[in-house]
């Protein structure tokens, strides 16, 4: 196994990156997003870290998809094979996500390994998107909220359901949660990697 360290995202930087590009301003921004200047200044700076759902919300206001954050300018093809030190890494507050080839990938599906401290959450909205959402818990608890209906899953447990359907998750354990979270089958204009990283406290 290769000793290499793993790739790491600066969000920060690649978002002023995508936003520079498209010639958006922070203001602009701003209104597309409902997030104060402020606040996406401090998270472009890298002084403050966004959570999944913020991660969500802005990359929907840019027009981009999830895996964009992963790796801005990814060749697409019919086959991903992504070795353990090759997985980028993307933090938020008291967790990480790694992808697992979907930034790569021609295909409408994105797989991450979730990595929660607990305590870790998507955040206080709840996420809606097409297509449908597979989750295995491989350590620790992760509780899913679908529809209002709370599912508590431990090592080994899974769940699958029609992601038009409102949800949200957390750590409720006292100990570290790895899950794999797969989002497959969506609308190709949506990007819905976005709408699960949690938003700053």
């Amino acid at each position: 196994m290769s000793d290499k360290a793993a790739p790491s995202v600066h969000v920060g930087q690649v978002l002023r990156q995508i936003r520079e590009e498209r010639g958006i301003s922070i203001r602009e921004l701003s209104r597309r997003s409902e997030l104060s200047a402020n606040a996406l200044s401090m998270i472009e700076r890298g002084l403050s870290s966004p959570s999944v759902s913020t991660l969500y919300r802005l990359t929907d206001a840019l027009n981009v998809p999830i895996t964009a954050i992963f790796r801005p300018e990814q060749v697409q093809n019919p086959i991903v094979f992504r070795s353990v030190s090759d997985r980028t890494h993307v933090p938020f507050p008291l967790g990480v996500w790694e992808g697992l080839g979907g930034e790569s990938f021609t295909g409408r599906m994105q797989p991450f390994m979730l990595t929660l401290e607990s305590g870790a959450e998507s955040g206080p909205e709840k996420i809606v998107h097409t297509g449908s959402e597979f989750v295995m818990c491989l350590r620790g608890q992760l509780e899913y909220e679908v529809e209002g209906q709370n599912y508590t899953l431990e090592a080994g447990d899974s769940l699958l359901f029609a992601a038009r359907l409102t949800h949200r998750w957390h750590n409720p354990g006292r100990t570290v949660t790895n899950a794999i979270v797969v989002l497959s089958g969506y609308d190709e204009y949506e990007k819905p990697g976005v709408f699960h990283f949690p938003p700053e406290k």
